[in-house]
This record gives C-alpha cells, structure tokens and sequence, in this order.
C-alpha cells in the first residue's frame, strides 16, 4: 500500500491475496451497523460468538464483515462507506494469522527477549508481531500487549519486514493470563475430578511409573506454589514439559489423567477451573506441536 493508494485500492489487493478486509473510519475504528442490525435485532452473524442467521450486505459487525470478495467490496452498498474510510483493518484468524499487538517500547522489548523472530510492522507507538496460525484473540494479555486474530480485527499498517515464523507455543501461552489467582478471599471453582495417574491409563509409555510419578509431583508442587499469580502460567509449563517427555512413546501415556492431576493443582491454588484447564490443554498442544 502506497501513501497515494486509496483504502479501497488497498483492500482489493489484500482481498486478492487472500487477507479478509474492511474499511475503518475517522477514530480508525469499524462502522457501525445499519438500521436492520443495530442492537443485535439481526441476531448475529454465524460465525460470531452471539451466532445468528444474519446475511446483512451491508459491512455491519466489524471483523465479521471482513471479506476476500472483490463484488462485495466493490458493492453499491459499500460505495458510501469506502468515500468516508480512512484506514483499512484486517481479520487475522481469517487469514490464518495472529498478531501479537505490542503497544509501547516496554513491550516490544519483552517480545525480544520471549518470542521467536517473525515479520514486524511498526504501529504508533509499538509494534505488530505477525505469526502463521491462528487463535483465540485475548486483550491485555500482559501490560502493553494484547492478541488479535479469531474473531478479531487489526489495522493495516503494510507488509512489514522479515519472515514469517510460526505460531509458537509461548504465544499460545500468552491467552493464559497472569492474573487469573483471585484476590484471597474471593470465591474459587471447586476442584475437578481427579483421575489419578497409574500405569493402567499408560500402557504404551515406555517410563517407568516411579519416573513419571516424580516428574509429575515435582510439576505439581511447582504450579501449587504460585499463590499469587502465574499459577495459569504455571499449569501450560508443566503440561508442556511433562507431555515432552512422552512424544517418543508408542502410546497411551495417560496424559489425559496427567493433565486433570495438573489442572486440579491450579485450581487448589485459586485458579478458575475453565483457566486451568484451557492452559493445561494449551500446555500438552503444544508440546505436540514442538515433536512434530
């Protein structure tokens, strides 16, 4: 995208290269929804949270009306919208994208020392991490730092500089916020289901039980020791790292029943248990995601 280029112009060349598109206003944020919209009264769009059987043309919902289609962004009833568009935004997760949004120096130095090198956009005051694959989008994920991709749009800013690395599992991580210990006396989810380890769940790992019992308790005394905060965080370590320890067996190692031991240890410390077990899936992914 040239200075001299259009919004427009630019959004037909994103479309054309795949990246689903739509116009920004003045304040650079999506437009609003039509009358038929407004309020909800169309009932959503299918693949919004709210799912609903809106076919709206129109460029209502914000990421959701992001587009590859050249006749809708060319459409009469987008014509209008294009004259008063200042900016064009994107759909990462519709582009098979993440963009980990670093809003101010601090941050963008945190990514340099914690995420893996991958293509850079200059923004304002940060920068745009951009990443192959997608997931869910998550806002202050940590100061200065949110996640934009499924369900979530981000402002072209252009193609940005160096090659880009896949999705890493540390970014993954970051949808597990810090914060997710209450405050002390604050109510906590009661703990799960426990399913206990045994060598009757695995009897395709290639450990001995007393290896993976001292592993595992040692995992689970470190996740029970974050009584402030980062027990989340904690919980995807001890997942990731426990599960690599099982990607060269023939299988099953259990790591089901592993993974309740791990959530059930996060919760006893204040996590709520949708968090714990979001990051302990997130935690055993990954380290597939790593062997292969």
């Amino acid at each position: 995208m040239t200075t001299t280029s259009t919004p427009l112009h630019a959004a037909l060349a994103l479309a054309a290269a795949g990246v689903p598109v739509l116009p920004l206003r003045a304040g650079k944020v999506p437009f609003g929804n039509c009358r038929s919209c407004k309020d909800g009264a169309c009932g959503g769009r299918p693949n919004m949270k709210s799912a609903g059987p809106c076919r709206c043309p129109a460029p209502c919902h914000a990421w959701a009306a992001a587009t590859t289609d050249p006749h809708v962004l060319t459409s009469p009833v987008w014509a209008p919208v294009w004259r008063e568009a200042v900016a064009v935004a994107y759909h990462p997760g519709g582009a098979g994208l993440t963009v980990v949004d670093l809003d101010n120096a601090a941050a963008v130095a945190w990514a340099r020392e914690t995420l893996p090198a991958t293509r850079t956009v200059p923004t304002t005051r940060g920068e745009h991490w951009l990443y192959r694959g997608a997931m869910p989008s998550s806002n202050a994920v940590r100061p200065g730092v949110d996640i934009k991709s499924l369900m979530q749009y981000a402002r072209w800013l252009g193609p940005g500089i160096g090659r880009m690395a896949v999705l890493p599992a540390a970014a993954r991580a970051l949808a597990v916020k810090e914060d997710t210990t209450p405050a002390p006396g604050e109510v906590v989810s009661s703990l799960p289901t426990r399913a206990t380890w045994s060598r009757q769940v695995a009897t395709g790992c290639r450990h001995t039980e007393r290896y993976v019992r001292t592993g595992l308790e040692r995992g689970l005394a470190l996740v029970r020791a974050r009584t402030e905060s980062g027990a989340g965080s904690q919980a995807f370590g001890v997942a990731q790292f426990l599960a690599a320890q099982h990607t060269g067996c023939p299988g099953p190692c259990g790591l089901a029943a592993i993974g309740e031991e791990i959530t059930a240890a996060a919760v006893s410390v204040g996590v709520p248990e949708p968090y714990a077990r979001r990051a302990v899936a997130n935690g055993l992914e990954a380290a597939s995601e790593r062997a292969a």
